[in-house]
């Protein structure tokens, strides 16, 4: 199994410190033709959603990238990530890939002095989690299953072959989430 790491800006390594901890190869995507090596799945980190977004367009990455993902490849994206598969963002026009049916609140809880950690359940799981600057997920379409709410906001969620999550799993020692990822990569092929 080989991940590939959207890496054109935000916290990618954390991404494959944990990859590297469950045994599975990675490797960065940085130009277009990185999204043309084989991989089974791909992450998409949390950073600015903003400037990873418009990297994409500048760099020629996000309509490529979009098609991958409509076609099935298993997606996991964390904080930013989240924005960016999100179909709506609250107060902005157009959406980045707008490939998942959720509507998301960029930055729902606050500036980053209001990050927080806290442990609760994903999927009923109890597990650590680091929110940095977070969004949240303020609605649902059809066909998408919450898998965790913290203080009655829906922060991870799945649709098909896409797994977000408004915290940083990768920024924590718990490999609950990246593991639920990789089992959605295995049980895709």
């Amino acid at each position: 199994m080989v991940i590939g790491i959207l890496a054109v800006q935000g916290a990618f390594i954390e991404h494959r410190h944990m990859l590297e901890q469950l045994g599975v190869s990675s490797f960065e995507i940085r130009q277009k033709n990185d999204l043309l090596k084989p991989m089974d799945g791909i992450i998409l980190p949390g950073g600015e959603s903003t400037t990873m977004g418009k990297l994409l367009r500048d760099l020629g990455m996000l309509d490529l990238l979009k098609e991958k993902i409509a076609q099935g490849l298993p997606t996991f994206g964390t904080c930013a990530g989240l924005i960016l598969l999100s179909q709506k963002i609250e107060g902005e026009k157009n959406p980045h890939l707008g490939l998942m049916d959720i509507v998301v609140e960029r930055n729902a809880y606050g500036r980053q002095l209001s990050s927080f950690y806290t442990h609760d359940l994903f999927n009923k799981m109890k597990i650590p989690m680091t929110f940095i600057r977070a969004p949240y997920i303020k609605e649902i379409g059809q066909g998408v299953e919450v898998l965790s709410i913290v203080s009655g906001r829906m922060v991870a969620a799945r649709q098909k072959n896409m797994l977000v999550t408004a915290f940083h799993p990768e920024l924590n020692d718990d490999l609950t989430v990246h593991t639920y990822f990789l089992e959605m990569v295995s049980s895709s092929s």
